[in-house]
């Protein structure tokens, strides 16, 4: 990766409360000034004018112009949009990962503000907050007409004070009012453990800029933890909004010896970036297992992508949210800055996950499992009278002793609560991860 393309400012997710994003140096091109419309221009002039004649309030001049910046880039797409120094300032604290606010990143839906998907360990997480959900009042503020930015800005408040939001979510047939306390809140982004002996796991919960350094230390720490090496691993996606593009080609990069991991296209040439792998492989070629679902965006989109194009891992889950554009922030001179679209993102095959997202290898829902009612055991060929012997050595007796034996430890591990039990109760999918990462290794150990 050239040193322009690691200095560029890349963002891969929307309006954040807290969420961290890149921020770089900016675009150093001189560009092309466009020819200025002039009819539109009169038009917006007299505009001006007639609000400043006729309006009911009285509005000053820099208060009208800025609102009309914000409606220029609000109406481009979820993404753009004009950050006020403030907005600016708080953007650039959330790249280290600590903010303060409820939890969640948003974005902007017919008008109501969208639940992208809440942060793990956050007060919006804790409270119920989902994916998906539609914000329609903060407080007893409507939040249809709102600018993002304004919305956000009631979302933020003083650590320890309580917010009502009135949500619609699918399925529900009246809209539910939870109230979340607002927090300082410092996001972990990579958490690990060890589920079964030699079969480790790892969630992402965000990109950061450090992201790509903490996988290699988590990983690092589970093949310490079991004798220098893992079976395999199952990376945990679900519910990430994205984050730093950087931190996204990281990731992939652990897993991916050599070949694109990701591009952009754009309508400038400082848009177009190419981000390949280097020689190393983290797990040397074992067994990987992605899980995703719909609040997987962005930047693990394209992580997820470059995996599968280069097919060094299987995608489990549900479909992906879906957002496969790039954001650049353009500092100004008063403060302030723009956040701006300013490219696509293809994986490495050439498929572009906008509006799309990444389309599991094995689809799986979240299930809830219950314990199944114990029932009569099944007849077996030993229990039919006259069956013919066992043809191996074993005695009659040996048979049966070995049979009841296999009986009596079934009766064992149903009466006590084992690890894998509890896993399939609380996660399915994780769950079947494990499970399909098992079966994985016993074939890749047998070849």
């Amino acid at each position: 990766m050239n040193s322009r393309a690691r200095n560029l400012l890349v963002l891969t997710t929307g309006v954040v409360l807290g969420v961290s994003l890149a921020l770089g140096h900016g675009v150093s091109a001189k560009r092309e000034v466009a020819q200025l419309p002039l009819e539109e221009l009169r038009a917006f002039t007299e505009v001006f004018g007639k609000i400043k004649e006729e309006y009911v309030e009285s509005i000053s001049d820099t208060q009208l112009l800025e609102d009309a910046v914000k409606g220029m880039l609000s109406g481009l797409d979820p993404h753009s949009a004009y950050l006020d120094s403030e907005a600016f300032t708080d953007l650039r604290v959330g790249t280290s990962g600590e903010f303060g606010g409820l939890g969640i990143e948003v974005s902007m839906e017919d008008g109501f503000v969208k639940v992208v998907t809440p942060i793990d360990d956050t007060p919006a997480a804790r409270a119920g907050v989902e994916a998906g959900d539609l914000i329609i009042r903060l407080d007893e503020t409507p939040v249809k007409g709102m600018d993002l930015n304004d919305a956000v800005k009631i979302m933020r408040g003083k650590p320890g004070t309580d917010l009502k939001l009135t949500i619609v979510r699918e399925g529900q047939a009246a809209p539910l009012e939870i109230v979340v306390t607002r927090a300082i809140i410092t996001v972990q982004s990579v958490k690990s453990r060890m589920l079964d002996p030699g079969f480790g796991y790892v969630r992402i919960t965000q990109f950061q800029s450090h992201t790509g350094e903490d996988l290699i230390k988590a990983i690092s720490s589970l093949k310490k933890e079991n004798g220098s090496r893992l079976n395999g691993l199952v990376l945990d996606m679900r519910n990430n909004p994205g984050g730093v593009l950087n931190a996204a080609v990281s990731v992939s990069d652990a897993f991916i010896k050599k070949g694109l991991l990701v591009y952009t296209e754009g309508r400038r040439k400082e848009a177009e970036l190419r981000f390949n792998a280097t020689p190393t492989d983290l797990l040397n070629g074992g067994p990987l297992i992605v899980l995703v679902n719909g609040g997987s965006a962005s930047a693990a989109e394209i992580v997820a992508g470059a995996l599968q194009d280069h097919k060094r891992a299987v995608i489990m889950g549900t479909q992906t949210f879906g957002k496969g554009s790039v954001q650049t922030i353009l500092p100004m001179n008063n403060g302030a800055a723009l956040k701006i679209t300013t490219a696509r993102y293809y994986t490495p095959s050439g498929r572009s996950i906008q509006a799309e997202g990444i389309t599991p290898d094995i689809k799986l829902d979240n299930v809830t499992v219950a314990d199944a009612k114990p029932g009569v055991g099944r007849i077996k060929e030993s229990h039919l009278s006259g069956h013919l012997k066992n043809g191996n050595g074993k005695t009659e007796d040996q048979v049966n002793d070995n049979q009841d034996s296999n009986v009596d430890k079934n009766n064992e591990s149903n009466s006590k609560s084992k690890p894998e039990e509890q896993l399939v109760k609380d996660d399915y999918q994780l769950y079947e991860a494990l499970n399909l990462l098992k079966g994985l290794h016993i074939l890749q150990s047998r070849s």
